[in-house]
């Protein structure tokens, strides 16, 4: 039997951002993953290779080829793909597109921390930054708000006109702090090593959702966000240790591990909407998120028609 490669065309035909935070939630009703990255560098190149093990659900190694070089000869800079693995023999079960997995894993992670934590009824969502996982959140966003108005700020205020119009329906926000205090639903996707989002800005009943930063220098909101916040993220394991966002505040003694409430492992434990706080949602990724994301679709494969 040959083995499937589901491409990022197929699967996108198959999937659906709600359904997909569902099947998210199930996949951390199973035992906790086994995670681990290596890496393989030549200057400037980078392999990345990121594998999950969940008892129950099967292997994946997801592989990514950075070649920053590529950005000059009009290629892409990230290649790769993920290959899953059968639970029951080890055998291979499919190759899936690396770029698919990201996208729906990344907007996915923070839509079901969203749905988790934010006023079900928001009307207002604004994206800070607009680079390519701003367009999936306005995707993901856009099908489970869609009676919200999406706004995005971007420092350089062109690409934000740009994504807007890519996505009819979407609104350029000129102006940050004022479109912070309009929002019920902030996302913030930059690569910015210092606070873009200032806590001072905030009020009660709103959701701050942190994905950019993923180093240990890199933070997108301050420490007045998340003394001011009830504070969740997707796994313990990738973010308290590992991105600034929680662990620059942890290491200065602003909030101590136990100030963060809950992860997807504890979905139990995340509250009902709360008029009267402020949340916030750290998106931290993992190799576990790439496998139940790639399961995901392997299963919808299977089952088309």
């Amino acid at each position: 039997m040959s083995i499937p490669f589901i491409t990022f065309e197929q699967g996108e035909a198959l999937l659906d951002w709600v359904e997909f935070t569902e099947a998210l939630a199930q996949g951390h009703s199973l035992p906790k993953a086994e995670i681990g990255d290596t890496f393989l560098y030549r200057d400037p190149d980078t392999l990345l290779s990121r594998s999950a093990w969940i008892d129950g659900m099967g292997l994946a190694v997801k592989t990514a080829n950075i070649f920053p070089r590529n950005h000059d000869a009009g290629k892409p800079m990230i290649n790769g793909s993920v290959c899953l693995y059968s639970d029951l023999d080890g055998t291979l079960e499919a190759l899936v597109d690396f770029h698919l997995v990201t996208k729906w894993k990344t907007a996915g992670d923070s839509l079901l921390g969203a749905r988790r934590l934010a006023n079900p009824d928001s009307r207002e969502i604004l994206i800070v930054g607009a680079g390519t996982v701003a367009g999936s959140l306005i995707e993901a966003f856009g099908t489970a708000y869609p009676s919200a108005q999406i706004r995005v700020w971007n420092r350089t205020t062109s690409k934000a006109a740009e994504l807007a119009t890519a996505y009819p329906g979407t609104k350029v926000a000129d102006d940050l702090q004022a479109a912070v205090g309009a929002a019920d639903i902030i996302i913030t996707s930059t690569m910015s090593s210092n606070p873009v989002v200032l806590g001072d800005w905030l009020r009660p009943g709103q959701h701050l959702n942190l994905i950019g930063a993923y180093r240990p220098d890199m933070r997108e909101t301050d420490d007045a966000s998340l003394t001011r916040s009830q504070i969740y993220c997707d796994s313990r394991d990738t973010t308290l240790d590992h991105i600034g966002e929680f662990k620059i505040p942890l290491a200065e003694g602003v909030i101590q591990p136990s100030d963060v409430l809950a992860d997807f492992y504890a979905l139990d434990q995340f509250p009902s909407y709360d008029p009267t706080a402020i949340t916030l949602f750290k998106n931290g990724g993992g190799a576990h998120l790439d496998l139940m994301t790639s399961h995901h679709i392997l299963e919808k494969w299977k089952a088309r028609a």
